[in-house]
């Protein structure tokens, strides 16, 4: 096994007397990549934005070190730059606060009236940074002491950004396709670039070219001469680009907040994997008739690639998906739970999606009915609901039981009766005419539902482990244990929020599990970003 981060040894793997397990790809190294940049060692580092963490990586071995770790006073970095003296500078997005992280290793705080920041950047002793929403301001800070200084606002999602050699901050707006420039000490902003796609990030090589990189599915590079305007474009294929760092060979290396790792890219579009990219969750996990397993990775939908542990990734993109958390395979289509507030039924053969409803509090776990209508597991309510239409607009909306503290995950057996988890109350239960009865209690956190026959199976992360219940006689027992599931084992952390001035926050994490046709189970090994599968052993074998 690979180190991850939820054990960088690489020695923990899950056990049982019951199942034969095997991972469907590798565990991911870097834990998400968003803001890079090189740090005075001439490592590069990555924040780590899902992972609430900061890394340093050797371009040349691809040795990962965790330098800022997800139990600090850190919980969600988007950005980071560093400060003439060696300082490290950190956007901390979602709770809305820039840190210091001296060269000694101490952390202050440099402000909190910062929302959403997410561009940083250093001009000599001076810290910029921008706020990612709409009419985000663009702010110098002081490390020292003083109010921030506003230059100017008016952003559409502000990103990262960076010096010119002409003496301006360049920044994006990721919402309507442009690149402005204004003087540091203020001034009118002017808008240098339009019809730039998707641009998420602003660099400049050594040779002062200016480098914009797109968002979007393509991994789309923009290159802008400054004099001219002159533009060339390339296409690199790699999804969800989100910022890059040239090295002192003028090397350039990105990262994607779509699907993590650190990749060399050079001028034709031409990459190279230094740090392989892998799953940034999984969150839920389904698999279709004909056995393709289909996860739900918060920003894509993807698919293990099924090529074992030494390969290079393993792990196949079909596409962004934006904030897809609950994934259930119904008939040749994908209906997802997003747990900032819609449900969606996506055609994976014309690449459609249809938005089922919209303004639900965090809905996680979905399923399919018997009856054709969708059942969501709405966290934040405390409720179940059941959504039933043709997915044209006229779909509605009526509960199935209400009351639940946290319920997370549903599932159906063969006589259609709906259960919950519930990983609040360490419960799992039964809906009954409105009514909830209890199936099995003590459970600690179970989350992800399976129901495989006469028995029913969660997700404990918790304890960490697959429990099992009768459902005939109401017995219980654990099938698997030491899964990588929830937070690395010791770790303890507040947890960030959803929302972020009224932005998408951070996730809640959702340990998964589906059963499969065959009768193997599926589980989403959220702690370090990799899907299990299970299969039965034969009884003489246990």
């Amino acid at each position: 096994m690979r180190p991850s981060r939820y054990d960088d040894t690489g020695n923990t793997r899950p056990t049982s007397g019951r199942w034969d397990l095997r991972r469907l790809n590798p565990p991911n190294r870097l834990w998400g990549s968003n803001g890079v940049t090189f740090g005075p060692d001439g490592r590069l580092y990555v924040a780590q934005f899902l992972a609430g963490q900061i890394s340093a990586v050797d371009t040349a071995s691809g040795d990962v070190d965790v330098v800022v770790p997800l139990d600090g006073p850190v919980q969600a970095p988007d950005d980071l730059a560093f400060g003439a003296d060696g300082s490290m500078y950190i956007a901390d997005l979602t709770p809305g606060r820039v840190w210091r992280r001296s060269p000694e290793g101490a952390y202050s705080l440099v402000s909190d009236q910062v929302q959403v920041p997410n561009g940083i950047t250093c001009v000599g002793d001076r810290l910029f940074v921008n706020e990612m929403r709409m009419n985000g301001r663009l702010l110098e800070l002081f490390p020292d002491g003083g109010d921030p200084v506003v230059l100017t606002d008016g952003l559409a999602l502000g990103n990262a950004m960076q010096l010119g050699p002409d003496g301006c901050l360049y920044y994006p707006h990721m919402i309507g396709n442009q690149v402005w420039r204004i003087p540091p000490d203020g001034g009118t902003p002017e808008l240098f670039a339009e019809e730039v796609d998707d641009p998420v990030a602003v660099r400049f090589d050594k040779g002062g070219v200016l480098v914009v990189l797109s968002r979007g599915p393509a991994g789309i590079v923009t290159r802008i001469d400054l004099a001219t305007g002159a533009r060339s474009v390339v296409v690199s294929g790699v999804l969800g680009l989100d910022n890059a760092a040239f090295d002192a060979e003028n090397r350039m290396f990105v990262s994607s907040f779509g699907s993590g790792g650190v990749t060399e890219m050079r001028e034709d579009g031409r990459t190279r994997e230094i740090v392989p990219r892998g799953l940034s969750g999984p969150f839920g996990v389904t698999v279709d008739l004909g056995g393709t397993v289909y996860a739900a990775d918060h920003y894509r939908l993807a698919s293990p690639g099924d090529s074992g542990e030494d390969d290079s990734s393993g792990v196949i993109t079909h596409e962004l998906q934006t904030f897809v958390h609950g994934i259930t395979a119904d008939d040749g289509l994908l209906h997802f739970a997003s747990e900032y507030g819609d449900v969606r039924t996506y055609d994976p053969v014309r690449r459609t999606t249809r938005v089922r409803v919209r303004g639900l509090n965090e809905p996680t776990g979905i399923e399919r009915a018997p009856d054709g209508a969708l059942v969501v597991a709405e966290s934040g309510a405390g409720r179940v609901v059941r959504i039933a239409g043709r997915g044209d607009g006229t779909d509605t909306v009526t509960v199935l039981a209400e009351g639940l503290r946290h319920p997370v995950d549903v599932a159906f057996d063969a006589e259609g009766r709906c259960y919950v988890s519930d990983d609040e109350l360490g419960a799992v239960l039964r809906i009954d005419d409105g009514e909830t009865v209890t199936v099995a209690d003590g459970l600690g956190a179970p989350q992800g539902l399976a129901v495989r026959g006469d028995e029913l199976f969660t997700v404990d992360t918790e304890h960490r482990c697959l429990r099992a219940v009768s459902l005939t006689t109401g017995e219980t027992r654990v099938d698997a244990e030491n899964l990588a599931v929830g937070l690395p084992p010791g770790i303890t952390r507040t947890e960030p929020a959803l929302f972020a001035a009224g932005m998408p926050g951070s996730p809640h994490a959702f340990a998964g599990l589906a059963a499969a046709p065959d009768g193997s189970l599926l589980l989403s090994a959220n702690g370090e970003g990799s899907i299990l599968h299970l299969s039965a052993r034969a009884p003489s074998e246990e």
